[in-house]
């Protein structure tokens, strides 16, 4: 099993008193999906978690930074911020980032996904 594949394994179970959840593979990375629901990114070997207009000052006055990548010399910034170390350090914590990051992807749903008829 790769290093990425352990971490990824790692960050659901942390994640399991949050309820089930589940890392995809996307993008060289992970996504983490709770009920169907991105609201986590796994990308160089960090955890990135959902934020939105809402909830992003939470996430820098953690000082985390936003999920950003190049592609043909532009910057490209993504709507998901370093997890705070201090979702690592213990259980509650962890689950009131996870919360927060749910309750961003809630509010702020993927505009591409088809609505089913």
């Amino acid at each position: 099993m790769s290093e990425a594949q352990e971490f990824a394994n790692h960050i659901v179970d942390l994640l399991d008193p949050f309820g089930p959840c589940e890392a995809r593979r996307m993008f060289g990375g992970f996504g983490i999906f709770h009920h169907g629901l991105m609201f986590g990114l796994i990308a160089d070997g960090s955890l990135y978690l959902k934020a939105d207009a809402e909830s992003q000052a939470l996430f820098e006055a953690e000082g985390s930074e936003a999920f950003s990548y190049y592609k043909q010399g532009k910057e490209y910034k993504l709507s998901y911020f370093l997890a705070p170390e201090t979702f690592f350090e213990d259980p509650e914590n962890c689950l009131y980032w996870a919360r927060k990051a749910f309750d961003a992807a809630l509010r702020n749903p993927n505009k591409s996904r088809k609505k089913k008829i």
